[in-house]
């Protein structure tokens, strides 16, 4: 694959596709407010329109350090699904129940999404295929139904399990053997998603300030180069870019994905792909991809590439590796052969946030009135939304305004997670992690056995995945 004509980086290829927005102004000095929102991406967004939706009177603003939508609002695979980070420990903490709970309102949150969208004008290019995840291998299989089963414990009893043949009859993935299917999610264009809840959080009085980096949170105060917002509640609300504020470089480790953009594929290849459903696509490989077909009838398609800068350093506007991109290449050409020589037109990677244990959480402390979300481990398009209705209802729980709901019940609510280990214990680790189930992917490819590779289970118990 040739990388001339590739854009690299450039923020995303979401970004190329509707454009770069006008910044709003930065904060003008020292302001108050009744919250106060750092981070303008999904999770500030989201909280920020639901609490002025259920108290017009509320004075809410919103701190962003370049512009709504900068991070992995901007940057991610487009898939709104109900996937939630740290589901099986949370059964473990706080019983199967409770977990089950916590899945039931991650399936309707999809719904919820897509409903907003709707009634506020914004056009996302949602299509709910649903998710499709293929296996290619024997181990892959025994995954498959593994965890085919074990999200029908949680209570998701509308997915459905398919053979080679009715896999082959959704979409042609070269040597797949079965997948999965869950109707629990959608394909949508991540900035048209991220650029209208923007707007809508506005239109109810929502004050956004881009350009402004927050760098301190305290009781009471988000300090920015411009002045101090003074609040009761702050909300820190940065996901993979926790790490850049004063006291949090070990809260989340911000793990890097990497994602490419083809060119417009005609009819005729669609004809030998398939995937008229355009459900999102995944795979049940250790260091596992993802995929959309778009809108305008590309493929988009990430994974893992450089997964950690030392000292949790975040790229610059996205730019990219060409080792990264010719190795995601790589697994499109795997999965659809025909299309090799097929143009790469963008390459770009964001940052995720991934707590120490991969649970994602939501916390107001009463105390101080800080309050937090987020580690969503690359599940944050639809759970940045179950979020943010919590932090809402949290809040509106400790002023006195409502009482407890289902929300503030869940179990990941207040979850307290340790914190990652200091430089250069994290990046060795890390590394060492994918490294380890890059190999254990190409050990199951070649040995066809339908036992999972060891070397990922190990891995998995280093990382506190499981």
């Amino acid at each position: 694959m040739s990388s001339s004509g590739t854009v690299n980086g450039g923020i995303s290829f979401w970004y190329a596709d509707d454009g770069l927005p006008v910044p709003r102004e930065p904060l003008p000095g020292d302001a108050s407010a009744d919250v106060v929102i750092v981070g303008g991406g999904y999770t500030g967004l989201w909280t920020a329109y639901y609490l002025k939706e259920a108290a017009p009177s509320l004075r809410v603003t919103v701190l962003e350090q370049r512009f709504c939508g900068y991070g992995a609002s901007g940057r991610n695979g487009g898939w709104l699904y109900n996937g939630v980070a740290g589901r099986d420990r949370y059964a473990r903490l706080h019983g199967h129940e409770a977990a089950v709970r916590l899945q039931r309102a991650m399936n309707e949150t999809v719904d919820e999404v897509v409903r907003v969208a709707a009634r506020e004008g914004i056009e996302a290019d949602v299509h709910q295929g649903g998710v499709l995840e293929v296996a290619y291998t024997p181990a892959q299989l025994a995954r498959l139904k593994a965890f085919h089963e074990h999200e029908l414990s949680y209570g998701e009893r509308d997915r459905e399990l398919y053979g080679a043949r009715e896999t082959a009859d959704r979409v042609r993935v070269a040597g797949a053997v079965g997948s999965a299917w869950t109707p629990h999610g959608a394909r949508l264009h991540p900035v048209k998603l991220v650029k209208g809840l923007a707007a809508a959080a506005e239109a109810l009085g929502v004050t956004i300030h881009e350009r402004t980096p927050v760098t301190e949170i305290r009781p009471g105060h988000a300090v920015t180069p411009y002045g101090t917002v003074r609040a009761p509640y702050v909300l820190r609300c940065t996901e993979g870019f926790t790490a850049s504020l004063k006291g949090q470089r070990r809260t989340w480790l911000p793990m890097n994905s990497s994602m490419i953009a083809t060119q417009r594929l005609s009819p005729e290849q669609w004809a030998r792909i398939g995937w008229e459903g355009r459900e999102t696509l995944g795979d049940m490989a250790h260091a596992y991809m993802y995929a959309q077909r778009t809108a305008d009838d590309r493929i988009a398609l990430g994974g893992r590439g450089v997964p950690y800068r030392f000292g949790s350093r975040t790229d610059h506007d996205g730019g990219t590796r060409q080792a990264t991109v010719d190795a995601l290449y790589g697994i499109l050409v795997r999965f659809f052969p025909s299309l090799a020589g097929v143009r790469v037109e963008h390459a770009w990677s964001g940052v995720l946030g991934v707590p120490r244990d991969w649970c994602a959480t939501v916390t107001l402390d009463r105390a101080t009135g800080l309050g937090w979300a987020g580690g969503y481990v690359g599940s944050g398009v639809a759970t940045t939304n179950l979020a943010a209705r919590t932090l809402r209802d949290l809040v509106r729980l400790d002023s006195g305004q409502a009482g407890p709901t289902g929300l503030t019940g869940l179990p990941w609510v207040g979850h307290k997670v340790r914190k990652w280990e200091p430089e250069p214990f994290r990046w060795i680790g890390v590394h060492g992690m994918y490294a380890t189930y890059r190999s254990a992917d190409r050990r199951e490819l070649t040995t066809h056995s339908a036992e999972s590779s060891r070397l990922a289970r190990l891995a998995d118990r280093v990382a506190g995945r499981h």
